[in-house]
């Protein structure tokens, strides 16, 4: 893959915004956790203590930057950044964001050579403002990346390659990982990110409507569903107990959610990859696209799915909802929720193959003229110190640890619900790796949502989804 110092693409949105942001913004849908937990701090000290809103949004002349309620900066780049520190700009505005924040406040504690001092930014906006802060050189030390994000990142220059700096550390990045994670990451060669995480789609139940439906759990306190017959059998107990205002299973009516839910469908009908690895060729399955459409629309038509869910993990929460189908971002939110029993397992096998929608966050180190070459060997330090040390703490969120010892390690093991979905490891199907894949996203979803609402049929989605994808073509 060509790699090109920062596209002519962004430095024209810089003249343009002046760090205000520029292209298409992402759909709220994508937000990864709730906000209905413990609010989002955007600094940590060098002793871990987290400070409040308003010095938070402290600027180097003394103005208050905009900052929102759930602690995340609408000017990340306007921030007073304290002396000697790593600036660390995060995505995680939902409930993983506190974790990230211990890992930071720990990290500081142990007396680093440089410590780490995190900025939240708002879900909606970071790829943008990231994007376009370093076309600028305003850009921050360390960042996330999704690995679904990461090749237009390497394609456009807007991270650096790490092999040089793993050397001088002395650290064999095969030892930590495993091969798809690192192939996840490595492009020419060359590798750019330090692994995090693998969150994917997986299943949650309430506990007590599942009593209440008469709904038994197997030995190993979890659903037996190995087909869509069984899988709509639980939905009609379910529904039948349940009073007006609750639904079967909670799932928005547009947006990620019901996407993943095809993605998964399609995968486990047998579709092949959407587009070739040299990214210059279409070539998904249209007829099974198009029941795997038709399968997630049943689900509405059947009157298992409530209509209107705008958030699917608060009304689960709610104590409203049989099943709920969301990322494992949400166990971390849904364990600090007062009497709630539910539990968790891998996303159902209801087709002949098994398979999930899945996703990872990486840690990269954006481009930039300004940083010393010890503050970028500093940043990587962090990044494998927050992908191993933290991984632990990382894993209370609900994510599925990159690091091979974290996974196996007792900690992760004796947390709870966790190693009931560790397996869908196995069953991922990640995001194809290209550096358009965000375009094609977005054209993918738009072209369900119509579906979803009744603006055309399955084969006129799927028909505009191919098009998409032809579309964001290399």
């Amino acid at each position: 893959m060509k790699k090109r110092i920062v596209s002519v693409i962004l430095a024209v949105c810089v003249l343009g915004t002046a760090l205000a942001g520029c292209g298409n913004s992402t759909t709220a849908d994508n937000k990864e956790g709730s906000k209905d937990s413990t609010e989002i701090n955007t600094q940590a000290d060098s002793a871990g203590a987290q400070s409040d809103s308003s010095s938070d949004g402290e600027t180097a002349s003394g103005a208050v930057t905009d900052v929102n309620e759930d602690g995340t900066v609408n000017n990340p780049e306007n921030v007073k950044i304290d002396d000697g520190k790593l600036v660390f700009w995060s995505l995680f505005s939902g409930g993983d964001g506190t974790f990230m924040d211990q890992i930071i406040s720990d990290y500081n504690g142990g007396s680093p050579k440089m410590g780490v001092q995190s900025i939240m930014l708002v879900w909606d906006d970071y790829y943008t403002k990231l994007q376009t802060a370093v076309a600028a050189g305003k850009g921050p030390d360390i960042g996330i990346s999704h690995v679904s994000k990461l090749p237009e990142l390497v394609n456009e220059g807007s991270v650096i390659a790490l092999n040089d700096y793993l050397d001088q550390l002395g650290v064999d990045l095969s030892g930590l990982f495993s091969q798809n994670s690192l192939d996840s990451v490595t492009f020419d060669g060359d590798v750019y990110a330090v692994p995090l995480d693998t969150h994917a789609e997986i299943m949650y139940f309430n506990k007590d409507i599942l009593a209440d439906a008469g709904v038994e759990l197997n030995e190993n306190g979890q659903l037996d569903i190995g087909s869509t017959d069984e899988f709509y059998a639980v939905l009609d107990k379910i529904k039948a107990v349940i009073p007006e205002g609750s639904s079967a299973l909670s799932l928005t009516n547009s947006g990620d959610d019901p996407y993943r839910l095809w993605w998964a469908s399609y995968y486990q009908m047998g579709g092949k990859a959407l587009v070739s690895d040299d990214g210059t060729q279409v070539t998904m399955d249209k007829e099974i696209a198009v029941k795997a459409a038709e399968f997630v629309k049943s689900l509405y038509d059947k009157g298992y799915i409530l209509e209107g869910i705008d958030d699917h993990q608060a009304f689960f929460q709610s104590g409203k909802a049989g099943l709920l189908f969301a990322g494992t971002w949400a166990t971390g939110a849904l364990e600090s929720t007062e009497n709630l029993k539910f539990g968790a397992q891998t996303f159902p096998q209801l087709f002949d193959n098994d398979a999930c929608w899945a996703d990872s966050h990486t840690l990269i180190i954006p481009f930039s003229k300004e940083r010393t070459e010890d503050e970028t060997l500093a940043a990587v330090e962090f990044a494998l110190a927050a992908s191993s040390d933290g991984g632990a703490t990382w894993a209370k969120s609900g994510q599925i640890p990159a690091n091979l010892k974290v996974l196996e390690s007792d900690d992760y093991l004796k947390l709870p619900y966790r190693s009931d979905y560790k397996s869908a490891l196995d069953k991922a199907v990640m995001p194809t790796k290209n550096p358009n894949f965000y375009g094609m996203k977005a054209g993918m979803i738009d072209s369900l949502n119509a579906y979803w609402t009744g603006q055309t049929d399955a084969q006129g989605a799927i028909d505009n989804l191919y098009g998409e994808l032809e579309a964001n073509l290399e």
